[in-house]
């Protein structure tokens, strides 16, 4: 005699069959979450935004009061880096780190110490530096840094230490060491037009009124 299995529907209640093909239909006893209500008290106003007025420069003057400020990007335009209003800084090399020295003036040769400081354009300032032949290093790179050039011809590579090459040209130390703090390409090439170099403490830049390079790497001078 054969066992009769019951099937999951015998376990279930019976449920309302419609007349449209036998389907029989369950009724749902989820009932849908309300929606929460706006406070009646709740409002929503558009206030002016205006620019601070430390900060009005970057701004021309149809947008200080624009309604969109916050979501334009501010890039500097021609009037914002003339050349002729760059400020001028001069640094005596006496007894400074050549590292340290150089990249404190990269910094101020490129911008990086301006609020406006750009990547791409040159916000920076004219650095003059003076007594280069008076540059320190430290440890024993005065006889183990090395500087190549090459003539361009077959066995045209020549050597010198740091010695030799300040006691030959002393400006070029301090040339070569900013220069590869500066971006490479066109607008480092015309960053490096920017520094000054000379050996012993006379310049021909007076006309341009230089204030001291302000230095804040307390390591920078040699303790003798």
């Amino acid at each position: 005699m054969a066992a009769t299995i019951p099937t999951t529907s015998a376990f279930l209640p019976a449920a309302p069959r419609t007349s449209f093909l036998g389907v029989t239909v369950a009724k749902s006893s989820i009932r849908p979450f309300p929606m929460p209500q706006k406070p009646p008290h709740l409002r929503i106003r558009c206030q002016r935004v205006q620019v601070p007025r430390e900060q009005r420069f970057m701004f021309e003057e149809s947008e200080i009061n624009g309604p969109d400020i916050w979501n334009n990007t501010w890039y500097p335009k021609a009037a914002d880096h003339i050349t002729t209003e760059k400020t001028w800084y001069i640094v005596d090399a006496t007894d400074k780190i050549l590292g340290r020295l150089a990249s404190t003036i990269a910094i101020h040769i490129r911008g990086k110490n301006l609020e406006t400081y750009t990547p791409s354009v040159d916000m920076g300032a004219f650095v003059i530096v003076v007594n280069a032949e008076k540059v320190a290093v430290s440890g024993k790179k005065r006889s183990q840094k090395l500087y190549r050039r090459h003539s361009g011809r077959p066995g045209g590579m020549t050597v010198e230490t740091f010695a030799q090459l300040q006691q030959r040209i002393p400006e070029r130390i301090i040339e070569h060491a900013v220069r590869g703090m500066l971006p490479k390409g066109r607008l480092g090439r015309t960053l490096f037009t920017h520094l000054k170099v000379y050996k012993g403490p006379d310049h021909p830049h007076e006309a341009q009124q230089p204030i001291p390079l302000p230095i804040r790497d307390k390591r920078i001078q040699v303790e003798k």
